[in-house]
Formats: C-alpha cells, sequence, structure tokens
C-alpha cells in the first residue's frame, strides 16, 4: 500500500510586522538593493570661495586695525617690559608649523560662530572707546582672528588653531591698574630677597624702602627693576613649552605653577649680581652695561631653572613600557 504525504501548513504565528519584513527582504534581495539609500550629504562650500571671504576679511581687518597695531609697536619699542610684543606673532605662527601634522581638512565652516566672533570684536572695540580702556581694542584682535579660523575650517580648525590665537594676548600691554598693582609687590619681594642675598654673602647691603644701600653704592630697584618684563617673558616661554612639547599634564601643570617663582628668583638674581658687579667699577657707562647684560642673562637662568625642574621630574616618575603578556605567550607557544 503506497503512503502519501501530506504536506501540513505550520503552526507557527506570524505577526504581520515579521510577514512586512520577510515581503521587504524577498523584494530588496530580488531587486538588488539591500543597502540602505545613503543619507543626503550636507553643502560644502568650494575652498576657493572660503578663501575669498576670508583675504576680504582680513583686508578689512588690516586696514581697521593699523591704528591698533601701530600703537602696539610704539609701546614694544618704548616701554622695556613690552620688548618681547615683536615676537608674539612669529611664535603664533610657529605654533602652527609645529603643530602641522595634525592640521584637520578645511572641508567645514562654521559661518554662525564667524559672525558672532566677529559681533564680540566691534562690542569690544565699542567699549574701550566708550570707557577709554586703550587695552581692549588690542584684545579685539583675538575674537577677530578666531571669526577668520572658524570662516575658514569651522570648528575642527579653531580647535586646532587655538593656541595661537590665545598667545595673542601676550602682545597686549596689561591694563595700567594690573600692572601698577603687580610692579608694588614685585618690587619689594625682589628688594627682601636681593638684601638678604647680598648679606648672606658678606656685602654691606641695608635696604631703604625699594634702595638697596651697598658700601657707597645705590643700587635703586627701579619699576623697571620690579620684573614685570622677566615675569612676562617667563609666563610666556612656559606657554610656548606647554603647546609645543608633547608631554603629560600634570608635568605642564607643575610647570606653569612653577613660572611665578622662577621669574622672582631670575629677577632676584639679576639684582644680586648687578650689585656685587658694581663694586668691582665706579664707571657710570660699565653700570649701564652691567645692568643690561644682567637682564639678559636671567632669562638664560630661567631657561636652566626650567630644565633642571624638568630633568628632575623625568628621574623622579620613570615611565616604563607595559608589555602584553598574552602576545608573549603566544610567540613561545608550540
Amino acid at each position: 500500500m503506497r503512503t502519501q504525504e501530506v504536506i501540513r501548513p505550520s503552526r507557527e504565528k506570524r505577526s504581520p510586522s515579521s510577514i512586512r519584513q520577510r515581503t521587504m527582504s524577498r523584494m530588496s534581495s530580488e531587486f538588488g538593493t539591500d543597502d540602505p539609500p545613503p543619507a543626503p550629504l550636507p553643502p560644502v562650500v568650494p575652498l576657493q570661495v572660503k578663501v575669498l571671504m576670508c583675504s576680504v576679511l582680513l583686508l578689512i581687518g588690516i586696514w581697521s586695525f593699523a591704528p591698533t597695531v601701530s600703537r602696539l609697536a610704539h609701546t614694544w619699542y618704548n616701554v622695556a617690559d613690552y620688548t618681547h610684543g615683536f615676537l608674539v606673532l612669529p611664535l603664533a605662527l610657529f605654533f602652527l608649523w609645529a603643530r602641522r601634522d595634525t592640521r584637520p581638512n578645511l572641508d567645514s565652516t562654521a559661518p554662525v560662530a564667524a559672525v558672532l566672533f566677529l559681533l564680540a570684536s566691534v562690542l569690544t572695540r565699542l567699549a574701550g572707546d566708550a570707557f577709554f580702556l586703550t587695552f581692549m581694542d588690542g584684545w579685539s584682535i583675538i575674537p577677530w582672528a578666531a571669526a577668520m579660523v572658524a570662516l575658514l575650517g569651522g570648528w575642527p580648525l579653531l580647535r586646532w588653531s587655538w593656541p595661537s590665537i590665545a598667545f595673542l594676548i601676550f602682545m597686549v600691554p596689561l591694563p595700567f591698574a594690573i600692572e601698577h598693582d603687580l610692579s608694588g609687590p614685585l618690587q619689594r619681594i625682589a628688594t627682601v630677597i636681593s638684601t638678604t642675598v647680598l648679606q648672606f654673602l658678606g656685602q654691606p647691603a641695608f635696604a631703604e624702602g625699594n634702595i638697596i644701600l651697598i658700601g657707597e653704592e645705590r643700587l635703586e630697584v627701579a619699576q623697571a627693576c620690579s620684573g614685570l618684563r622677566l615675569f612676562m617673558g617667563v609666563i610666556a616661554l612656559t606657554y610656548a613649552y606647554v603647546v609645543i612639547v608633547r608631554r603629560p599634564w600634570w608635568e605642564k601643570l607643575i610647570l606653569v605653577l612653577a613660572a611665578v617663582p622662577v621669574a622672582i628668583v631670575s629677577n632676584s638674581a639679576r639684582i644680586v649680581a648687578t650689585g656685587l658687579l658694581f663694586q668691582l667699577t665706579t664707571d657710570a657707562q660699565i653700570h649701564e652695561w652691567i645692568h643690561e647684560g644682567a637682564g639678559l642673562a636671567m632669562i638664560g637662568l630661567a631657561w636652566l631653572m626650567f630644565w633642571v625642574l624638568l630633568s628632575y621630574l623625568r628621574w623622579l616618575f620613570v615611565e616604563e613600557d607595559v608589555m602584553d603578556i598574552s602576545a608573549v605567550v603566544k610567540n613561545f607557544k608550540v
């Protein structure tokens, strides 16, 4: 007797959603549309257009900030505490060149951020003119530069170049109130430390206000000798090191915290060296040479102290390579 196979329907319950999904997958396989349609790309501003817009903004900025830059250059040339202003822009460009391997592509733009930065620049200049705060006129250059960067490369380029943009603040002299408040304490600290060191070295040094009496010599710790120039220079060099050198964040933080003591010690050492050398001669011209030469030499002393500090940190915290044990076992596995 021949048996006949009976095909019975499956008792599996199928929901309408599962049936719809199987139907769509079958149709997509038949027509070769397995991948979903690509999302529409956002409109991209051509690079030529962005370069043209940035060039126009640059020309307007040069025309607008020409009197501001002229006043800044006059201050850099005539005030000894701010002679480093001539080096700010070259160093800012050097920061960009040193980090060129991480530069993002210029395939994005941020016009809204550019407009906001331009508005901040204009408002800063208007506030400076209204309240007679000349330093705000120089500060307005920073958001203007940020506006050009945001227009050219958007937020990626802005995040990459912000160290150079922020460094531009060192070319603007400090507000008079802050400069006055800093110079007074720095003068007093330099006088006390220098007098103590000279007495420790056996010199008949006594302090009268901000004047150090060494025998028959009167060494005045004037405002120019307060250490403000060296203080600003050391802060700028510390900023440059933190930006350029790739070291752990805690090491950079220690370096930043050490900038103020290094500046104070360097300035005190300059005054002590000047007082000792003044004992060798009474010629006024030689005294002037000694005074200027000691100021330049203290920049090297500050660099030496930073080098000693960093060398000590590397010796104290030794970096060790982490070995992958699994890789070692795999190599020796038979």
